[in-house]
């Protein structure tokens, strides 16, 4: 698929529930990339920081849509969550909170990620 070249593809999720269609995008694109084999580092930001926490994935519904649950389980089982260190804190939300496997980090981690070899930046 990918000419063997390793790659990584971050998405970057910045809606959730205020916009349904671009957060299941997102979830959408990235699961599909990490089922496909693809290295993938999803990115919670804004509104999407809600789904690190334990349950918030499986109460967001959009008709025609994969269930963001499931979504979120397949990029956890093969690849990276990071739920933006400002965006978590401004919600309350701390390490202790989130989803496990999911990590709390800031912009020079995404800023390092985005800058790597072989890296591809979507924003949603």
């Amino acid at each position: 698929m990918l000419d063997g070249m390793a790659r990584t593809l971050v998405v970057k999720a910045t809606a959730g529930a205020d916009a349904p269609e671009r957060c299941a995008q997102a979830f959408t694109v990235a699961a599909t990339a990490a089922a496909a084999g693809v290295h993938v580092s999803l990115w919670l930001t804004g509104e999407s920081t809600w789904f690190a926490l334990p349950g918030r994935a499986q109460d967001f519904e959009l008709p025609h849509s994969a269930p963001l649950a499931e979504l979120l389980h397949v990029i956890l089982t093969t690849g990276t969550v990071t739920a933006c260190t400002q965006c978590a804190a401004r919600r309350d939300i701390g390490s202790d909170d989130v989803i496990p496997g999911v990590r709390i980090a800031g912009a020079a981690v995404f800023v390092e990620e985005t800058m790597a070899e072989g890296a591809q930046a979507l924003v949603y």
